[in-house]
């Protein structure tokens, strides 16, 4: 069906039911419970968690199909949201043209970026890569401030020309949209304690995150796929063969870093502004940790790993030591401030060091990331149920 097998068929849909029902999914705590500062289904973090996918699955291409790991990914990123800001300044507030200009301005940027790092492998490739992302960073916050607003960033004003969109709504900035649709609209629905918000922009980031999924998997079980596996396995080799590997190292490089461009651009596209901030190495590196965590090489991994750490970013610092106080109440009061003490360097702005902690037993214990800890969980209920159906021409004794 659509071009996959049927074990990516099912693993396609079961993404799609998450993206369907994650305002379902992401509250399950009623709001008026002690439990509610963990939901997580609140418009603007369920956009990140679909356009962070998109910016994990992209990178994956690169990384876990090729083995190349770059340090530089975040100057496409960052440059797909400046591409965007301009469109709303000089066209209009529909999306689609900012979103098609992060891709292709991403695109041209990946080219010329890959076809000089592509010429070493390694971690002289990773070196390169991440010296062009801190390069691009020092253009956007210094250099090249009448085009990116330098440090403040680059936003909208009332006096932008907007070519082909409205104006100044009520002496307001018009905010963006697809074709009169308002990205920030949210429907909220009530159901007893319980509260789940619809938000627009959200589920149109989360039907194109669905079809880069789709493109991505169809990457994974193509020739072209089977090529850079091989790359990644034995590059030597391949060479040897009379093949030459940098064509296809560059495609995926390439596609990679358009897949980057396609998250600035929704970024901006949900809240239109850019800054430099988000080319630095740091931002870089969260897409290494992303993929790794979730699984390098699989092809829902990455997916998994953007919604753990933004999810770690966005509810786990919001856990201050007042709430620590309540949840160890019921203990006495020496006790209390003990596990308030052990507990409290982990959460709020220490939420770091629970990531860290988290890697670090992820790869000791799962190499192959959140991916490999659902296979293990699934081979132990499976090989739990075969121990109990008798196998097949088994005789049962008679009583």
């Amino acid at each position: 069906m659509l071009g996959l097998s049927a074990k990516n068929t099912r693993l396609l849909f079961f993404v799609v039911f998450l993206v369907a029902f994650a305002p379902f999914l992401m509250n399950p705590f009623p709001t008026d419970s002690a439990m509610a500062q963990f939901n997580a289904g609140y418009p603007d973090l369920m956009q990140r968690f679909v356009i962070f996918g998109i910016f994990a699955i992209g990178f994956n291409i690169l990384f876990g199909l090729t083995g190349y790991l770059s340090f530089g990914h975040a100057a496409f990123l960052g440059v797909g949201s400046y591409a965007g800001v301009w469109m709303f300044k000089l066209l209009g507030m529909n999306i689609i043209p900012a979103i098609m200009a992060s891709v292709v301005v991403a695109g041209l940027l990946s080219v010329i970026i890959g076809f000089v790092c592509l010429r070493r492998s390694g971690i002289y490739f990773s070196i390169l890569t991440l010296a062009f992302a801190q390069m691009m960073f020092s253009l956007a916050a210094s250099v090249l401030t009448p085009i990116t607003g330098g440090e403040t960033g680059l936003t909208l004003s009332l006096s932008d020309p907007r070519i082909f969109g409205a104006g100044a709504v009520d002496g307001n900035i018009p905010v963006p949209g697809f074709f009169g649709l308002e990205m920030r609209s949210t429907y909220e629905l009530v159901m007893g304690s319980w509260s789940f918000s619809f938000n627009v922009g959200y589920y149109f980031c989360a039907l194109i995150m669905v079809l880069a999924f789709y493109a991505s998997i169809r990457i994974f079980q193509s020739p072209f796929g089977l090529m850079l596996r091989a790359i990644k396995t034995n590059q030597t080799r391949l060479n040897y063969t009379g093949l030459n590997s940098r064509p296809y190292t560059l495609a995926a490089f390439v596609i990679s870093g358009m897949y980057a461009g396609l998250a600035g651009g929704l970024m901006v596209a949900m809240d239109p502004l850019a800054g430099a901030e988000r080319m630095f190495w740091t931002a870089s590196g969260e897409v290494v940790i992303m993929t790794i965590l979730g699984g390098a090489g699989t092809m829902i991994g990455p997916v998994l790993g953007a919604g753990a750490i933004k999810y770690m970013e966005n509810i786990v610092s919001k856990i201050n030591k007042a709430i620590l106080e309540q949840w160890f109440a019921f203990m006495p009061d020496g006790m209390q401030d003990v596990f308030v003490t052990l507990v409290y360097p982990f959460i709020g702005k220490g939420w770091h060091l629970t990531l860290g902690v988290v890697f670090m037993l992820v790869i000791i214990f799962l190499p192959g990331g959140l991916v490999e800890g659902g296979q293990r969980i699934r081979s132990i209920f499976s090989r739990k149920k075969t121990e109990d159906t008798p196998a097949d021409g088994a005789k049962t004794p008679a009583e």
